[in-house]
C-alpha cells in the first residue's frame, strides 16, 4: 500500500512540475513528500548504520545517491532530477518487498509442536496412584502407563506386557513388544496393555527431553549465509563513495581554478553516485530467488528462503531417513507362503482372526483380504495371548495367528522364511498352515530419486534409520545404496551427520531428508533439512528448510535442478548490472555521461534484470 501511494504521489508531483512553473525549492518540497514516505525506513537504516559504525551498507548508498539526485538541481546550470531520486528510492523499496516476501518470516520455536513431550505422569506413592508433573517424578519411583498414553520417563518394566509405538523416536514402523525386564524410553506410545515402570532417569535426563534439547542446540549450530547484497555493498559502497569524493575534489584542486570548475565536477560526482545505485542488484537478485522459489512451489516443493536455494545448488551429500521417507511407513502384506492350504484361505483365516485387532499388523492383514468384513464367516472365542498373538474360532476351526512362541505353544511345527520383514505364522487346529510376510514398502520413486541424485553429481548418498539391521540392509540393497547405518536413536543420527559434515570436501553442502519428529534434531543440524510434508510430522516440517509436499523423494533432484537454474540466472543479473554500471560510471567520470544514461544504468538495467529473473519461474 505504501508503494502504491508513493507511486501515485510521484505521478502527481511530475504533473505539477510539468504544468506549474514553480521555483526549484518548492518543487523539492513537493517531491520530498513521496520521497520521505517511501524512503524514511531506508534513511533511518542509513543513520543507524552510521551511529553503529556500519555505514557502508546498501541503505547508506541508496540514501547518499538519492539525496545527491535531489541536490543536483540546485547547481548552476543543472537540471532538476527530483523524479529520478523518488523513482530510485521507490524501486529500492519494491526490491525490499520482494526480498522480504521471498525470505518469509523467521520460523518460530518448534519445540511447542513436539507433542511427544508428556504432560503428566501417573506415579504410585503411599499405595495410591497420583497424576503429577513428570518433572516431579524421582529416579526409582514406579509409574503406570495405560493404553494410549505416552511413556513419560525412561525406565524398566516391572509388570505387564504391551506393544509400544516407537516411530516418533526411532522411526521404526513396527511396534515393539515389551514385557517384564525390558527397558522403555520416554516419548513412546503404549498401544495395548497396562504396564508398571520403574524410572531410571529424571525427566530432564530422559530421551524425550534430550530430543527437544538437540533441536534447540542444532538450530543454533547452523550458520546462516549473509545476503549477497549486504556482502556486495560492504565492498561496493565504500569504493563508490570514495571514488565520488575523489572525483568531486581532486580534479578541481589540481586544476588551479577550484571555484570555477568545482560545480561541474560535483555534478559528475553526484551523477556518479546516481549511476552507482545498486537497484538492479537489490531488486533482480532477490526477485530471481523469489522466482526460483515460486517455480519450486509449482512442483510441490516449499523452499523457506532464498539462502537455501544456494545450499541446494551446492549439495554434495544427501542423507536419507528410511521410514516414511524412502518407504511408505505403513505395513502391507508382501508375501504369502501357505503350507497346508492355499494363499486365499491363509489370508482369509488370518484376516478374520485379526478382525478386532488395533495393531498395525492386524490392519495390514485386513487390507490384504478386503472381503473379510462382508463374507459372512463367523468368528468366536477370540483370545489375545500377550507376547504371542491371537487365537480364535473361525467357523469350526481353531486358528492361531502370531509369532513362533505361539506356534511352539500349540505344537505347530513352523519354519522360518527367507523374506525380510515381520513373519506372521498361522496354525489351524494346531497344524502349521503357513506364514505371511508383512513389511514396510519402498516408495515407487525412491530408486529413481537415488539414481537422479547420482546423475546430478551428488558425491555421497547415505541412509540412516532406527530400524533393525536386516530391514535396513534389505532396503539399501533394493535401492543400490552402499552406505547406510541402522538401529539409530535421534542422537546417533545427529552424530553421524556431524561426522559427515567433518568429512566433506570442496565446500560440498549436506542435506538430510526425513519425515518424523525423531528427525527434527538432525533436520535442523544439516546445512539444509528436507522434510516429507504430506505425511510428515509438524515438528519435522517446522525444523526443515525445504518441504516436499507430496512425499516423493524424487522431488529432491528437481529441487536441486531448480536451485542451480536459479543461481545461474542470479549470476547473469549480477554481471549484467555490474558490467553496464561500470561502463557508464567511466563515461560519467569522463564528463560524457548524462542523467538519462544514469537512469538507464539504474532503471533500465533493473527492468532487463527483472525480465531475466522471471525466467526462474519456469525451471
Amino acid at each position: 500500500m505504501l508503494i502504491v501511494i508513493t507511486a501515485l504521489l510521484l505521478v502527481g508531483a511530475i504533473w505539477i512540475e510539468k504544468y506549474w512553473q514553480l521555483p526549484t525549492w518548492q518543487l523539492l518540497l513537493i517531491y520530498l513528500i513521496p520521497y520521505l514516505l517511501v524512503g524514511h525506513d531506508t534513511l533511518k537504516e542509513a543513520v543507524e548504520g552510521l551511529i553503529h559504525g556500519e555505514a557502508f551498507n546498501e541503505h547508506f548508498l541508496m540514501s547518499v545517491a538519492t539525496i545527491g539526485a535531489l541536490c543536483i538541481g540546485f547547481l548552476p546550470g543543472a537540471e532538476t532530477e527530483f523524479p529520478e531520486a523518488v523513482f530510485v528510492m521507490l524501486f529500492f523499496q519494491v526490491g525490499e518487498l520482494f526480498e522480504e516476501y521471498a525470505e518469509g518470516k523467521s520460523r518460530e520455536s518448534i519445540t511447542h509442536l513436539m507433542d511427544i513431550r508428556p504432560d503428566t505422569a501417573s506415579v504410585e506413592r503411599n499405595g495410591m496412584t497420583m497424576t503429577i508433573d513428570p518433572n516431579l517424578v524421582a529416579v526409582g519411583e514406579t509409574i503406570i502407563v495405560r493404553p494410549g498414553e505416552k511413556v513419560p520417563l525412561d525406565g524398566v518394566v516391572l509388570e505387564g506386557t504391551s506393544a509400544l509405538n516407537t516411530v516418533a523416536l526411532t522411526g521404526e514402523s513396527l511396534p515393539r513388544d515389551i514385557t517384564v525386564g525390558d527397558e522403555v524410553i520416554s516419548g513412546c506410545v503404549n498401544l495395548s496393555g497396562v504396564i508398571r515402570i520403574k524410572t531410571t532417569k529424571s525427566f530432564g535426563e530422559s530421551t524425550v527431553a534430550k530430543i527437544i534439547q538437540l533441536v534447540e542446540n542444532a538450530g543454533n549450530s547452523k550458520s546462516k549465509s549473509e545476503a549477497f547484497i549486504t556482502r556486495f555493498a560492504r565492498v561496493y559502497t565504500p569504493v563508490v563513495v570514495g571514488a565520488a569524493l575523489i572525483l568531486a575534489l581532486l580534479p578541481p584542486l589540481l586544476s588551479g581554478h577550484f571555484a570555477t570548475v568545482f560545480p561541474d565536477w560535483l555534478y559528475r560526482a553526484l551523477l556518479f553516485l546516481v549511476v552507482s545505485c545498486p537497484c538492479a542488484l537489490v531488486i533482480s537478485v532477490p526477485l530471481t530467488f523469489f522466482g526460483g522459489i515460486g517455480g519450486a512451489s509449482r512442483n510441490g516443493i516449499l523452499v523457506k528462503g532464498s539462502s537455501y536455494m544456494d545450499i541446494l545448488a551446492k549439495l554434495g551429500i544427501v542423507v536419507f531417513d528410511k521410514t516414511g521417507t524412502l518407504t511408505h511407513g505403513q505395513f502391507a502384506v508382501t508375501a504369502v507362503h501357505p503350507d497346508t492350504c492355499d494363499e486365499h484361505q491363509l489370508l482369509h483365516l488370518a484376516a478374520h482372526v485379526e478382525h478386532f485387532s488395533t495393531h498395525p499388523i492386524g490392519a495390514a492383514l485386513r487390507d490384504a483380504f478386503p472381503d473379510e468384513a462382508t463374507d459372512g464367516c463367523k468368528v468366536t472365542d477370540i483370545e489375545e495371548l500377550a507376547g504371542q498373538g491371537i487365537r480364535a474360532r473361525v467357523a469350526d476351526q481353531i486358528v492361531c495367528v502370531g509369532n513362533t512362541k505361539m506356534m511352539d505353544a500349540v505344537g505347530a511345527k513352523w519354519h522360518d522364511c527367507h523374506h525380510i520383514g515381520t513373519i506372521i505364522h498361522v496354525a489351524i487346529d494346531s497344524v502349521y498352515a503357513g506364514h505371511i510376510v508383512i513389511n514396510d514398502q519402498i516408495k515407487n520413486d525412491s530408486a529413481e530419486a537415488i539414481a537422479s541424485l547420482r546423475a546430478l553429481g551428488v558425491q555421497r548418498i547415505v541412509m540412516l534409520t532406527g530400524d533393525r539391521r536386516e530391514v535396513g540392509e534389505h532396503v539399501a540393497a533394493q535401492l543400490a545404496l552402499t552406505e547406510y547405518h541402522t538401529e539409530l536413536l535421534p542422537a546417533d543420527k545427529v552424530a553421524h551427520v556431524e561426522q559427515l559434515l567433518d568429512e566433506r570436501i570442496d565446500g560440498a553442502r549436506l542435506a538430510f531428508v526425513g519425515d518424523g519428529i525423531n528427525d527434527a534434531p538432525v533436520l535442523a543440524r544439516a546445512d539444509v533439512g528436507i522434510a516429507m510434508g504430506g505425511l510428515g510430522s509438524d515438528a519435522a516440517i517446522e525444523a526443515a528448510d525445504v518441504v516436499i509436499m507430496d512425499d516423493r523423494p524424487s522431488k529432491i533432484a528437481i529441487a536441486i535442478r531448480i536451485a542451480r537454474h536459479t543461481i545461474t540466472i542470479a549470476r547473469q543479473n549480477i554481471w549484467l548490472a555490474i558490467g553496464i554500471k561500470v561502463a557508464i560510471l567511466i563515461l560519467a567520470a569522463c564528463g560524457i555521461g548524462t542523467m538519462w544514461m544514469a537512469v538507464f544504468a539504474d532503471v533500465g538495467v533493473t527492468v532487463m534484470a527483472v525480465l531475466n529473473a522471471i525466467r526462474a519461474l519456469k525451471p
